[in-house]
């Protein structure tokens, strides 16, 4: 398998990780209590099951993101990360069914397009 498609394959997995976990953050973040320096607050952070999910994504995308990083040249791996913007798109009209306008899927496929030529 040549590198660049090796990049784009873990780029979108750690992408998606880290859009999966921003998902878990939001559905944590509805079940919380209000921030508060309190036991009540703390024990409601710390019993949310979304909110160890999204740490679980965040530190397997970190991961993976360390390998990018110390495998493939910055001016390829960097630009990659705009994929997650992508998931992100597709988690709000799909998940949270969100409003999504057309500007806002062009801009979607702009950053894949962009991701392309990069890539190239």
């Amino acid at each position: 398998m040549n590198r660049t498609l090796q990049l784009l394959i873990m780029a979108v997995v750690q992408s998606a990780l880290v859009s999966v976990g921003q998902v878990f953050l939001k559905f944590a973040l509805q079940r919380m209590l209000p921030f508060g320096m309190n036991a009540q607050f703390w024990k409601s952070v710390l019993l949310n099951w979304q909110f160890a999910l999204c740490g679980v994504c965040f530190a397997a995308g970190s991961l993976l993101w360390f390998h990018i990083l110390r495998n493939f040249p910055f001016s390829m791996a960097f630009p990659m990360v705009s994929l997650s913007y992508v998931f992100g798109m597709l988690a709000s009209a799909f998940i949270f069914h969100e409003p999504v306008g057309m500007s806002k899927w062009i801009g979607v496929g702009l950053i894949m397009a962009g991701c392309y030529c990069i890539a190239r």
